[in-house]
């Protein structure tokens, strides 16, 4: 049965005072907009809800070879860091969000973990629909990972995350390296993963609408991005359904539990775990799609990356 938000004594407050103000009367629905009007509300509510960033001891912005081009990217180097590292692809459902919209979280994962974050701005759909974006995940993880010296990364100890669409990018790029026979990265990090494209877990009738990530939403984005063709089916697109997950690097999984993500994160994390894969799932209780880039209005957030910095700081240390 669909859950409804503002009823729901099992959402955290502070999520809800968030629902609340995108469900409210002549707020705008991501569906009914275009990708350029869209990106405006989202890079504009993205602004509103990150706190202060917090400081580094180096943050450049660069590029890395691609497909189609240079491929903008930024580097965030904590202090104390020692060649571990995280090639990061943001959320925003292949259609928004910026090195600028995950600033923040990029800035907080960086510190948590002790590592050195390099924040990939992919090509966005339907300018460049799919594979386009894929492509060039799977070109920036690989040309970090082969120069890695010059970033002064470990190649030994680098890991691929991100969040949402970005956690789809990184295993479907992690899939497309296995299946090329080259050097893994030694982690992934997924964030309420988008790996499921065919919208058929049970949370996603239970959070389908009033949830921020919305049926319409996802189907909205779904489109942009497939608009140059394939299919829901496709394993680049709906890893969950990939035959074989053999050979992936060690996981770390992160679902929240009022998202209609929830259950495909979860479904992947046990397939991980089924075909011999090391898999650290966790759910945090209370918590909406997106979370985690909402550090101002989100008292929580400091607290769950603390604890995904450990977990990604143990997965990379040194042999």
């Amino acid at each position: 049965m669909p859950r409804d938000p503002a009823t729901d004594p099992t959402l955290d407050p502070d999520a809800g005072a968030v629902l609340a103000r995108m469900n409210a009367p002549g707020a705008p629905r991501f569906e009914t907009l275009t990708p350029e009007a869209a990106r405006a509300i989202y890079a504009e509510a993205r602004r509103a809800s990150m706190a202060p960033p917090l400081p580094v001891a180096e943050c450049r912005d660069l590029t890395v070879p691609g497909p189609r081009g240079p491929v903008a990217a930024r580097l965030y180097r904590p202090e104390g860091a020692d060649g571990a590292g995280l090639v990061y692809f943001h959320g925003g459902g292949w259609v928004l969000g910026t090195l600028d919209s995950h600033d923040g979280l990029c800035r907080r994962l960086a510190r948590a973990a002790g590592v050195t974050v390099i924040s990939v701005d992919y090509g966005l759909a339907p300018e460049a629909p799919f594979p386009a974006g894929l492509d060039d995940c799977v070109a920036a993880l690989w040309a970090v990972r082969d120069g890695a010296a010059g970033f002064g990364l470990d190649p030994a100890r680098l890991a691929v995350g991100g969040d949402s669409a970005g956690g789809n990018l990184a295993v479907a790029a992690c899939l497309v390296l296995r299946d090329a026979a080259k050097v893994l990265p030694a982690c992934q990090l997924l964030l309420y993963p988008a790996v499921d494209l065919t919208m058929g877990q049970p949370s996603q009738d239970e959070f389908a609408e009033g949830h921020f990530l919305t049926r319409g939403f996802q189907s909205w984005c779904h489109r942009h991005y497939l608009s140059a063709g394939g299919t829901a089916e496709d394993w680049r697109l709906s890893p969950l359904g990939a035959g074989s997950l053999a050979g992936l690097p060690p996981a770390i999984v992160l679902t929240a539990s009022h998202d209609p993500l929830r259950d495909e994160g979860e479904a992947f994390a046990q397939r991980l775990a089924a075909e011999g894969i090391p898999t650290t799932l966790w759910r945090v209780p209370g918590q909406i799609h997106g979370f985690l880039p909402m550090d101002r209005p989100m008292r929580v957030v400091p607290a769950v990356v603390a604890t995904l910095g450990r977990h990604l700081r143990a997965a990379l240390l040194p042999s």
